[in-house]
């Protein structure tokens, strides 16, 4: 896909714990297998946090989704990185590679700015990878694409959402979805991902990480008709739009089929 137009990049990031590196930072000293090592530091978390998640200091990328979305807000195609490898060191250098390829496109994320994008920075930092656009140290502090109020550089929905983290939103990306009558979270959840790559379930993760990309752009549209860059019928066009490409590829990619079993139209209570 070489399409000129890409203006935006709406992804999301599934990632695993690396259970070697779990061993040796946890139990350092102690033998400890890597997949037992990963097991006692989540019981460790649930006992003290009530949630088992660790940090996203100790994960690797197995799966990322991208949407193309054109200047005009249409989606010109949807990609997981590096597939069907799915190897973490290319899906890492791809996802920056491409940021580049496409002349450094806005990001859009939600949350992104509190877990994906560190988590990708920190993988180039761990696979020798150099990003200098991204990071642009010698730029003015207000320019640079990692400065929090940048959104030229990165389109945070949640930080939109929430004016910068002055409150928090309950609900996450599956409440805004649910709000536009999108499916938001179906069968799978983010904490479910470690278990279901131990399960070689990564097809599944995979449809995962595509319906909530689409629940993503879906919120993004929705944004800007809030901040007035797009009307609502505008937006509603390009949703009906959206639909009917996700309908023409339905037959071989099984996360659209699923995302569409669920879709809901928005309650629009102008008409």
């Amino acid at each position: 896909m070489t399409t000129p137009n890409v203006r935006y990049l709406v992804f999301d990031i599934e990632s695993i714990a690396d259970p070697e590196l779990v061993a040796r930072v946890r139990y350092p000293g102690e033998t400890v297998e890597p997949v037992e090592a990963v097991r006692r530091y989540r019981d460790e978390l649930m006992e003290k946090f009530e949630s088992d998640f660790i940090p996203y200091t100790y994960h690797i990328p197995v799966c990322v989704a991208v949407a193309k979305v054109t200047a005009d807000f249409h989606l010109a195609d949807l990609v997981l990185l590096d597939e069907p490898e799915f190897r973490p060191h290319v899906i890492t250098e791809n996802f920056w590679r491409g940021w580049e390829k496409y002349h450094r496109p806005t990001l859009v994320s939600f949350n992104g700015r509190g877990f994906d994008v560190p988590l990708l920075e920190l993988a180039a930092f761990r696979y020798g990878l150099s990003v200098p656009g991204w990071f642009n140290i010698d730029g003015r502090s207000y320019e640079q694409p990692r400065n929090r109020y940048n959104q030229q550089a990165h389109f945070d929905l949640c930080e939109i959402l929430t004016n910068c983290g002055a409150s928090r939103f309950h609900g996450g990306l599956n409440l805004a979805a649910t709000l536009l009558g999108k499916p938001g979270k179906m069968d799978v959840e983010g904490h479910m991902v470690q278990d279901m790559y131990d399960e070689g379930r990564l097809a599944e993760i995979n449809d995962y990480c595509r319906c909530d990309v689409l629940d993503t752009y879906f919120v993004f549209l929705r944004t800007q008709v809030l901040l007035g860059r797009l009307s609502l019928q505008s937006e509603q066009e390009v949703v009906t739009e959206t639909k009917r490409w996700l309908e023409a590829r339905a037959d071989q990619v099984a996360a659209y089929r699923l995302y569409l079993e669920h879709w809901g139209d928005w309650p629009n209570p102008w008409v």
